[in-house]
């Protein structure tokens, strides 16, 4: 009787142990370590040069909407080259934009009112003002004109806080701050490649870079242009997060579930 108490305690133990190896390897391939989630790092290999690379700048591209006011000092010529709005108002503000676009067309054109079609396409915002300005010398000489991009977001999608489409309302917006919209990359968002969709002229292209490297800074990733889309991967094996509330539950539930099942069965063992 002794040898079977002794030959059944060492069981019990034994599962109980291999209950709690289990636990703790779940745990550890759990963790995000302070360097994984840290930014602006100085590693000792870099993927970037330490030269500065400037930004790309946007080029319309067709299907983009642009938004185009023509103000003259006379309120009636300035209406004949704007669509009105309801109550014959003309405002600047962003919904009366994205409202008084007009399209860029699949040739590259733009139809204006009265000017007729211009091509916008392949130009820089700055380049298609100068290109609509000399047209419209032709019709009037003091006339002044906005030109802005009406489809100007950025998507943000993966492991991020808030993933959503999110308006760009500033020139130059990097990486950090298009992230910061979103609430900011996650415990489990993979910060070493982070993935950019961009549309180009000759098609779309996906770009990888590694935001916790400060050279990022000098880079061509670290400026986000119009309709990109920034897409941040999980982390490789950290599903489960043993700081996460939901987790931890699941995890004791687990852990008590098998203590009891080790307790029961050596109970038995031990009645018979």
């Amino acid at each position: 009787m002794t040898f079977k108490l002794s030959e059944t305690m060492s069981d019990y133990q034994m599962k109980k142990s291999w209950l709690l190896i289990l636990l703790v390897v779940m745990g550890i391939s759990s963790c995000v370590t302070t360097e994984d989630a840290t930014y602006l790092q100085e590693p000792e290999l870099s993927a970037y040069a330490d030269e500065y690379v400037p930004p790309e700048t946007y080029l319309i591209q067709p299907n983009d909407n642009l938004y185009v006011r023509i103000a003259t000092p006379d309120p009636s010529l300035s209406a004949i080259f704007n669509i009105i709005e309801p109550g014959g108002m003309m405002r600047a503000d962003e919904a009366s934009a994205q409202l008084l676009s007009y399209p860029v067309e699949l040739d590259g054109t733009v139809n204006l009112p009265y000017l007729g079609l211009i091509e916008v396409a392949g130009l820089t915002l700055s380049e298609a003002k100068l290109v609509i300005e000399e047209v419209l010398t032709d019709y009037v000489a003091d006339a002044s004109l906005t030109i802005k991009l009406v489809n100007n977001y950025v998507s943000v999608m993966g492991e991020v806080a808030l993933p959503g489409l999110y308006p760009i309302y500033k020139e130059r917006l990097n990486i950090f701050q298009a992230l910061a919209m979103a609430g900011d990359v996650d415990d489990f968002g993979d910060r070493y490649v982070v993935s950019v969709i961009r549309q180009t002229p000759e098609g779309s292209i996906v770009k990888e870079f590694d935001i916790t490297d400060r050279k990022i800074i000098n880079s061509e990733f670290y400026y986000i242009i119009p309709n990109d889309v920034i897409y941040v991967k999980p982390l490789k094996g950290r599903y489960f997060a043993v700081n996460s509330a939901p987790y931890m539950f699941a995890f004791s539930a687990i852990a008590a579930l098998g203590t009891l099942v080790v307790l029961i069965q050596n109970t038995r063992l031990l009645s018979q």
